[in-house]
């Protein structure tokens, strides 16, 4: 629409020159009132520009936004200068140098392509074709102006970028670093590329929510120590205090956090096994050094200063060394026993708070994790049916989880057959709808055992079988079958894969199977809700609608003919001496009877149609689209077919005929209590006509008139 306005403005302007030109000018009014109206349009594009985008919403409003921009300099330029060859003109060369640095390259090349277009068909109007060609120069500079600036512009955003995203990837990963320091979160695995793990990191995913309470427990915890060691250096009249870290293997010691007056300080690592912190961790207690050999025992300083006393204390937890707080100043003055109790006492701090931040991110996480299981439970228990259950499941999963394969198997146990009967990303649709037998895949060992496989969800697709030999799912290192388990029976299966290592850790998996326990709750009310709706719907013995569900069937499809003014036919069938066949070979030949002609119509009828037991041997047929003269057609064949069956019982082969009578709306009646008065007037008629026939209602006689 945009687009259309441009050219819309640009046509208005080019049919003003063409005015001018021949000596009658329209006048400027109208057309900057046009020119107002498209800067309006340019405004609400530009503001849904800054909003959320699809990749081809941005670009179509870069094409239009850019357009409307060359429509407007253009105009502004005639008004001013009276043709493209004044001084406001490189104007058009600052738009083309715009687009060509903030639009999308396809865009770019469309408004470049928009304004020579525009400005060869002014030239054209006004001073002809041949013109076109001392304007070569207009075209080659906004070539140029558009090449330069994409090739040097894009390179240098391209570079900002880089730099930005390796800067905020660095500090995610220092932060990220020192929270497992602070054990708020696992080690790393050694088969996850850090780089894929900050990639693999969506907007809403579970691992942008981990980040955030990570970070944020990193932070507080920094703050708090900063805090202490600012505290402690002004009260002990120190020079450096610095809390030390000691790195994974206990043998480096980095500099955590500091609070100093000095200057040239050397982050580290430091040798952890000697001097005054090899002292410090061998007695497990502060030890305290004065005089002018204090500061050699302070590698933090590149330029060591005037030292006159130092102090270290261990950082123990749960007697294991951990850190190293050493103070240190210019006074020749030991520090006290009680000064070295209130170091002692400050490590004990430092801690309780690394504890208390370690319960606090717990309580989160675990809050986090309940908040998306009652809202997963809250939405599976919306479900009415299986597929809703599927559907609301795997999409709560990835609340938990981040995965790029999603699987759900059912079990029937009556088969004991196993379906794969919904199939969620890249590489597994061909799955869908696939049935397998019980064997000792992934599947069936889960189904069986109840219990999420395989360990830790480390997937080997050379040594493990998820479904069945001729069944597999995308190659992925991480896969997870849980089982959907009610009153420890298995309904089927869970099946999550993903494309990183390592992926269902103990706590998603924990979580994963507690959600998958909601969704087999769910899976059998929906179940549990079907059977009950079959049962107040069907006719227990043939499988069709019982007499409420068709009448009610009817009605809405006599509404539908009515509205759209469609032809709707109602055939009732009836067996011919039905009540002699159940005197002579008894109830349960009847019902085989009875079952015979159901599955006859079932067979007989179109998908739109509606079949139904009326009652007894009566069925009622209701055929939409469907006129007179069809309707006796699919009477006939279920008559004959009737006819030519043989019903087998006991030993014995019995034969039957049937009547139908037929009527058609809205010849027989426009509501239902008229149309199936008619029909039930035809199959009277049949009967006593002879029976073994097919009889259409006839508003003529008011009877019936034999087909």
């Amino acid at each position: 629409m945009g687009l259309f306005l441009s050219l819309g403005f640009g046509a208005a302007l080019l049919y003003s020159e063409a005015s001018r030109a021949e000596g009658e000018p329209l006048g400027w009014g109208w057309l900057l009132l046009g020119l107002t109206a498209l800067g309006a349009s340019l405004g609400v594009r530009v503001l849904r520009r800054f909003g959320r985008l699809t990749p081809e919403e941005a670009w179509r409003l870069d094409v239009e936004v850019f357009a409307h921009l060359v429509v407007l300099a253009f105009g502004v330029i005639l008004h001013l200068d009276g043709d493209l060859s004044g001084a406001s003109y490189p104007a058009v060369y600052v738009l083309m140098m715009l687009a060509a640095a903030f639009a999308r390259p396809l865009a770019a090349v469309l408004v470049v392509a928009f304004t020579l277009g525009l400005e060869a068909a002014w030239v054209t109007i006004t001073q002809g074709a041949p013109a076109l060609i001392g304007h070569w120069g207009h075209a080659a500079l906004i070539l140029a102006f558009a090449s330069v600036n994409a090739v040097v512009f894009r390179a240098e955003i391209s570079r900002v970028r880089r730099l930005s995203r390796a800067h905020i990837d660095s500090e995610l990963d220092k932060v990220r670093e020192a929270a497992r320091t602070y054990r708020l979160l696992g080690p790393p695995s050694s088969t996850r590329d850090p780089k894929s793990e900050r990639a693999s990191i969506r907007p809403g995913a579970p691992e942008a929510d981990e980040e955030r309470l990570v970070r944020s427990g990193v932070e507080e915890i920094h703050q708090v120590f900063s805090f202490a060691l600012e505290l402690l250096r002004g009260s002990l009249r120190a020079r450096t205090a610095v809390l030390l870290w000691l790195d994974a293997p206990g043998e480096k010691l980095r500099i955590h956090e500091i609070s100093t007056s000095a200057q040239n300080i050397d982050p580290g690592p430091f040798s952890a096994r000697e001097g005054l912190f090899a002292a410090a961790f061998s007695r497990g207690a502060p030890v305290s050094l004065s005089g002018p050999k204090a500061g050699r025992h302070l590698p933090y300083y590149a330029i060591v200063p005037q030292v006159g006393a130092a102090a270290a204390v261990p950082v123990l937890e749960h007697g294991q060394p951990r850190g190293m707080l050493v103070v240190d100043r210019a006074e020749k003055q030991p520090f006290t026993q009680e000064e070295e109790s209130w170091l002692l006492e400050a490590t004990h701090f430092f801690n309780r708070s690394i504890q208390n931040e370690r319960v606090f991110i717990q309580l989160e996480r675990a809050k986090v994790q309940q908040g998306k299981l009652y809202r997963a439970a809250e939405l599976l228990s919306q479900a009415t049916t299986e597929a809703q259950v599927i559907e609301h499941g795997v999409s709560s999963a990835r609340e938990f989880a981040s995965f790029d394969f999603a699987a759900v198997t059912l079990h029937h146990r009556g088969t004991g057959e196993h379906e794969i009967c919904a199939v969620s990303g890249a590489g597994g649709q061909a799955l869908l709808g696939q049935r397998f037998r019980h064997n000792a895949g992934l599947v069936g060992m889960v189904t069986e055992n109840h219990h999420p496989l395989p360990y830790r969800g480390q997937y080997d697709p050379k040594r493990q079988l998820v479904f069945s030999p001729d069944l597999t799912p995308p190659e992925m290192p991480s896969l997870i079958v849980l089982p959907l388990l009610v009153h420890d029976r298995a309904l089927g299966t869970l099946v999550l894969g993903s494309r990183q290592p390592n992926a269902f850790r103990d706590d998603a998996r924990t979580t994963l199977e507690v959600l998958a326990s909601h969704i087999a709750v769910s899976l059998a009310n929906a179940r549990m809700l079907k059977r009950l709706e079959d049962l107040a719907t069907t006719d227990g013995m043939t499988g069709l609608l019982n007499k409420r569900a068709l009448v009610d069937t009817a009605r809405h499809m006599i509404r539908k003919a009515a509205r759209f003014d469609k032809p709707l036919s109602v055939l009732v069938c009836d067996v011919d001496f039905f009540k002699k066949v159940n005197d002579t070979y008894g109830h349960d030949v009847g019902d085989i009877v009875i079952k015979g002609l159901g599955a006859i119509l079932r067979r007989q009828k179109r998908d739109v149609d509606a079949v139904g037991r009326f009652g007894g041997e009566e069925f009622v047929v209701v055929c939409e689209e469907t006129d007179s003269a069809g309707a006796l057609l699919l009477a006939e064949r279920v008559r004959a077919e009737v006819e030519a069956t043989t019903f087998h019982a006991n030993g014995e082969a019995l034969c039957c005929t049937c009547s139908v009578g037929v009527a058609t709306f809205p010849a027989a009646g426009r509501d239902w209590e008229s149309l199936f008065k008619a029909t039930d007037e035809a199959l009277y008629a049949s009967k006593h006509g002879g029976r073994n026939r097919v009889t259409a209602w006839s508003p003529r006689l008011g009877l019936a008139a034999s087909a």
